[in-house]
């Protein structure tokens, strides 16, 4: 059964940086989109990065120029450089694989 493990959260204060990891296991990581989505405490889940499986990226307009997804696929993981941290990023991030399977997410809180 494949599962998506996330690492790298935390306490950091604003204009911090952080670096989140998703390690997926199985095979054939590098088939498939990945994702970085963030749920703060009573708003709904969001999208915040992807990277398709030829490298091209996207991110919310909230975290352009602050935050860099990137991937490993020797390492079967996702990255999320997150710099420049605000309050309003506070919340549970998960990476996602194609769009259909989740991680259990991991707390990041921005706050002095």
């Amino acid at each position: 059964q494949v599962q998506l493990v996330e690492s790298g959260g935390g306490l950091v204060q604003p204009g911090g940086s952080l670096r989140l990891s998703c390690t997926a296991s199985g095979n054939g990581f590098g088939i498939y989109s990945m994702y970085w989505y963030r749920q703060a405490p009573g708003k709904e889940r969001e999208f915040v990065a992807g990277i398709g499986n030829s490298g091209n990226t996207n991110y919310a307009d909230s975290v352009k120029g602050r935050f860099t997804i990137s991937k490993d696929n020797t390492k079967n993981t996702l990255y999320l450089q997150m710099n420049s941290l605000k309050p309003e990023d506070t919340a549970v991030y998960y990476c996602n694989r194609g769009g259909v399977l989740w991680g259990q997410g991991t707390q990041v809180t921005v706050s002095s």
